[in-house]
């Protein structure tokens, strides 16, 4: 029996995956990653840099991509809660420019899979959020990308009402991204 549960989504490659966590009275132990029972349910990836974000209610970041180098990322929430969210950004797919969300929270301890060549972002949904992440390739700055966060042509349907959430708190270069009809750097990917 794997330790993961790989939990499909309504585009291709794009994935949600549940571990096994083992609790009692003293707390609870889960494997986050491992190698072997990933490729035994079907995904196969290096991961070459991890990384740590802790944010606070209401910052939103993203929506980023590389546009050479592309990143997969694994991600998951240890402290907190945030609304994930990957944008197909893959030319030729069926599924080009559609996105899909989860929540993902340190009680649910989900993680979910965001393969190469999609846009990425997340909005913290809890008063402060840590977020770790493992990537395929390594950051390089010169490639850094990305699409506004509220691209009606995309129509994500970001949970800022429910939470209390008036405005996103976003970053400068984040509020200067681009729409994904504007976007040059899509036809390189």
């Amino acid at each position: 029996m794997s330790k993961f549960k790989l939990i499909s989504t309504p585009i291709p490659d794009l994935y949600i995956i549940e571990p096994a966590v083992f609790g009692d009275h003293r707390g609870f132990f889960m494997e986050s990653y491992n190698k072997k029972e990933f490729e035994e349910i079907g995904l196969n990836m290096e991961f070459v840099q991890d990384n740590h974000s802790h944010s606070r209610k209401g910052v939103l970041r993203g929506l980023h991509f590389q546009a050479k180098h592309p990143q997969g990322k694994l991600v998951r929430v240890i402290r907190g809660i945030v609304y994930d969210v990957a944008v197909d950004l893959r030319k030729n797919s069926k599924t080009f420019g559609k996105w899909f969300g989860v929540i993902l929270s340190e009680e649910n301890k989900r993680m979910f899979y965001v393969p190469e060549r999609f846009a990425h972002g997340f909005l913290v949904l809890s008063e402060e959020a840590d977020f770790l992440y493992k990537c395929t390739d390594y950051y390089y700055p010169e490639y850094d990308a990305g699409l506004i966060w509220n691209d009606p042509d995309i129509g994500i349907e970001w949970p800022l009402e429910e939470y209390g959430i008036t405005e996103p708190i976003l970053s400068e270069k984040d509020r200067k991204l681009p729409r994904l009809r504007d976007l040059k750097k899509v036809d390189s990917y």
